[in-house]
């Protein structure tokens, strides 16, 4: 199937050759006609003063249908060897004319400076341009001119900036002149765009060769407006991060500027727009309040940050240290070892005192039943025997039983 194409996306480009009349002139756009060019080429153009000679700047190329002024003129054919003898011919007129001219007004002590002669291609007028500080009558000046070439002339009064267009040169960038390479209208500049954007006020570093203000002032006037309303101004009181003070330079480019410091009035800081707080815009008058002492938003939370911050940090080393302290640490490894012991060691005691309680009652029992038994096979104890057994069981009782010694003695 066949795209289906908008007839708005196809006019959005336009096929067109860059023609320039002089070097070092603007470039206009033509209509190629169908045609494709190259650049170099010498060609005829149709203007809106008739038939032109021009060079082409630039082969056959697009451009968006905005940029093109409407009508669109078209481009001839390409200048034959007839057309370069006319040429020659209309420059060495224009030469001849323009030394005339001079003396003319010489003459006639006219108040007038002589730019440039223009000979049409086809010869039917000569164009004069002049700059004058003042109206100038010319018309004698005509009338001589015209008997004298036999042909139409005009007069033109252009001001100084016209006059660096038409002349051409090189701006003190090392580039063309931009009223004579690309600028189509001239815009009105004033030293205000040169005080708004920091520059010397020296005529010679802002002014161009024309002797006005320097067109490429009014490029950047309101990116730097733009800047202003955001920036702080010169001289006003602020806070910083390391204190309060004055601004002494603002710097629009780079959004910062250099604080002069109330303490510290040797030292000046470079800080960014974004980090510093505005406390009296301006330089200060008679009638503005004091500004109290206290006031430093941004001095001031700052300590505070670094306080929260060190704060925070202590908490936390302070929660490691109490639970792995070293008294912890000392009352867990002591717990363990002293506890039981004081815990085990009664235990087992009175568990062998009663093994040995339990063992010496059996002996006991046994010595005490042994004797009763076996009597009757033994012969009698003496009285001296008998005496030494019952010590044995007086000792006995008195060492097992916790007896008292008196006890022990009444007992025996």
């Amino acid at each position: 199937m066949e795209e289906i194409k908008n007839p708005q996306e196809e006019n959005t480009s336009v096929e067109v050759v860059d023609i320039q009349f002089r070097t070092g002139q603007k470039v206009y756009y033509f209509d190629p006609a169908g045609k494709t060019y190259k650049a170099g080429q010498h060609l005829i153009i149709d203007t809106a003063r008739g038939i032109e000679y021009g060079i082409c700047a630039k082969g056959n190329h697009t451009i968006h249908q905005m940029e093109v002024v409407t009508p669109l003129r078209q481009v001839l054919r390409v200048a034959t060897e007839q057309d370069e003898k006319t040429v020659k011919e209309n420059q060495e007129k224009e030469a001849r004319a323009y030394k005339a001219c001079l003396q003319k007004i010489e003459e006639m002590g006219l108040d007038m400076q002589l730019v440039s002669a223009e000979c049409a291609f086809d010869g039917s007028k000569i164009l004069f341009s002049f700059t004058a500080d003042e109206r100038v009558d010319f018309r004698e000046l005509v009338k001589s001119l015209a008997s004298m070439f036999h042909t139409r002339i005009e007069l033109r009064q252009i001001g100084v900036r016209d006059k660096a267009r038409l002349v051409g040169g090189l701006g003190i960038c090392g580039r063309p002149f931009c009223c004579g390479s690309f600028l189509e209208e001239f815009h009105p500049v004033t030293i205000k765009m040169a005080k708004t954007q920091n520059l010397s006020l020296n005529p010679t570093k802002i002014s161009g060769t024309c002797g006005r203000l320097m067109c490429c002032l009014k490029y950047e006037q309101e990116a730097y407006e733009d800047l202003l309303r955001k920036a702080p101004k010169n001289e006003s009181f602020v806070d910083t991060p390391d204190g309060r003070g004055t601004i002494i330079e603002v710097d629009l480019m780079r959004q910062r500027v250099k604080v002069k410091l109330e303490e510290q009035t040797d030292t000046a800081i470079w800080h960014k727009n974004e980090d510093i707080a505005v406390l009296r815009s301006g330089k200060a008058k008679k009638t503005d309040p004091p500004i109290p002492a206290d006031l430093a938003p941004i001095s001031g939370n700052g300590k505070r940050k670094k306080e929260e911050r060190v704060e925070e940090k202590t908490r936390y080393l302070d929660s490691i240290r109490l639970r792995y302290s070293e008294e912890t640490i000392a009352e867990e490894t002591s717990a363990p070892e002293e506890v039981p012991a004081a815990e085990e060691k009664p235990a087992e005691k009175k568990e062998n005192r009663k093994n040995r309680h339990n063992r010496r009652q059996k002996t006991a029992k046994k010595t005490a039943t042994a004797p009763a038994q076996e009597a009757p096979a033994q012969p009698e104890a003496t009285e001296g025997e008998g005496a030494q057994s019952q010590k044995k069981r007086t000792f006995h009782r008195r060492r097992h039983f916790h007896h008292k010694k008196s006890k022990s003695g009444e007992q025996g």
